[in-house]
């Protein structure tokens, strides 16, 4: 089954401070939830895996992370997942990401586009719940995002001008904290999320 995903999420950081984050690969799987990168093969090819914890049940994909394309004068990241767990389930992402300046200065806009194939036991869900579940999930990496990229020093801009009478113009104020990162998947919400579906579905029929 394919789910295609087409994303923008404003970010109240500069293009320079996101895109730092964004050509970072590394950087960037610490901002899914429950995702880490373990081992790089070389310049473009990563080993990582993805933990989901639902109560006391775990489960664990292993997977690999292939760069397909870097520009920097675009801003723009492609990459390609495949993984796999245990119990025979797979997917795979193509992903395309890139940087955009914001409607206002000083501001930034996420935007990404990706084409989901998922197979085994998570495909029995259905497209209509695959995207309920992947807006959820890619909602927790753009709040890690934010704060990730938030956390970057801005930068360098020239000094303030001085004032007639000498005296220079008061420092902007400090821009608040970042929110603090989810470290990993919110599965209860995930499986909340796939039973609310699924009653949506039911009494759809029903109707």
């Amino acid at each position: 089954m394919e789910v295609k995903l087409d994303k923008r999420y404003p970010l109240d950081v500069s293009p320079a401070q996101a895109w730092q984050v964004l050509r970072d690969v590394k950087a960037v799987a610490e901002c899914m939830p429950g995702a880490a990168i373990t081992e790089q093969t070389d310049a473009t090819h990563y080993k990582g895996n993805v933990k989901v914890k639902v109560g006391p049940a775990n489960a664990a994909f292993a997977g690999e992370i292939e760069v397909l394309a870097l520009d920097e004068a675009s801003m723009r990241l492609q990459l390609l997942g495949k993984g796999a767990d245990r119990g025979g389930s797979s997917a795979s992402m193509d992903l395309t990401a890139t940087v955009e300046p914001g409607d206002t200065a000083g501001t930034a806009v996420l935007v990404g586009a990706a084409a989901v194939i998922v197979n085994g036991k998570f495909a029995q869900f259905g497209g209509r719940m695959m995207v309920q579940v992947s807006d959820m999930l890619l909602a927790q990496f753009a709040d890690n995002f934010r704060a990730a990229a938030a956390a970057l020093t801005p930068p360098a801009t020239a000094a303030a001008p001085a004032a007639a009478d000498g005296a220079t113009t008061a420092p902007a104020a400090p821009a608040p904290a970042p929110p603090a990162r989810v470290n990993e998947i919110n599965g209860l919400a995930i499986l909340w999320s796939l039973i609310k579906g699924w009653f949506a579905a039911l009494l759809g029929k029903r109707a």
